[in-house]
């Protein structure tokens, strides 16, 4: 089974999978194949919002009788991967995308970030992700916005060309750490404003302030404990 070609109703059940919410791997083990094969099929076949199962199918029969006959020969390392198989960094990439996305992640933006995660350099321009995830540039472009606004990534001008590239900082979550403690620090803020106007004798006054002193707690010891790990792993890895 695992070395067969994906049939059409193999297809019809991974777009029934992604339609309830299934993470590849949730849909991998159901049809006991790699999470990798899972991963690739959909990713080139239009991404998770877009997988049509009868068309992925039609589409790799008409590739199947294109493909010329050719004689074995070893496929060369791929240097964007830094020289390592693709199969294994496309698992790798699966495993950590689909964490991902079990923690609140749209699935485009987890596949994106865990790209990245997975390239030495900590970037890749668009036309190397839609490469490298078999989907559109306008997909790729939905995704960066949402990893730019939570500040896990950002945008920088390619040197070598005019396109820019995306980057993940080795402290891309300490950054995002931080992005959220100051929307925490907001809603407790806000919070014990509308708990002094609605009467903190009230319940729901009561509420508000309750909420409001245990966010202002956690978001506190939350930023000492990020910004001290944060000067102790990357303080150690640029002396390195």
């Amino acid at each position: 089974m695992p070395g067969e070609r994906l049939t059409q109703r193999d297809r019809r059940q991974i777009a029934t999978g992604l339609r309830d919410g299934l993470t590849y791997a949730a849909i991998a083990r159901l049809l006991r194949r790699p999470t990798s094969t899972i991963t690739r099929e959909v990713m080139r076949n239009g991404g998770p919002g877009d997988y049509r199962a009868d068309q992925a199918h039609w589409a790799s029969k008409r590739k199947v009788r294109r493909q010329p006959a050719a004689p074995p020969t070893s496929a060369p390392r791929n240097t964007a991967l830094g020289g390592r198989d693709p199969r294994i960094v496309e698992e790798v990439v699966a495993h950590i995308a689909a964490l991902f996305i079990r923690t609140g992640l749209p699935q485009m933006a987890a596949h994106v970030l865990a790209a990245l995660l997975t390239t030495d350099s900590g970037s890749l321009t668009s036309a190397e992700l839609v490469r490298r995830l078999h989907v559109s540039p306008a997909s790729i472009s939905k995704a960066v916005g949402y990893l730019t606004a939570l500040e896990i990534i950002k945008r920088e001008r390619d040197p070598r060309g005019r396109a820019e590239r995306y980057v993940v900082d080795d402290d891309a979550w300490y950054q995002a750490i931080m992005a959220s403690a100051r929307i925490d620090t907001e809603i407790a803020a806000v919070s014990l404003r509308s708990a002094h106007a609605l009467d903190p004798g009230t319940p729901a006054g009561a509420r508000l302030e309750n909420l409001s002193q245990f966010l202002h707690h956690v978001t506190d010891d939350l930023v000492r404990s990020a910004e001290h790990w944060r000067r102790v792993y990357f303080a150690r890895s640029a002396a390195d």
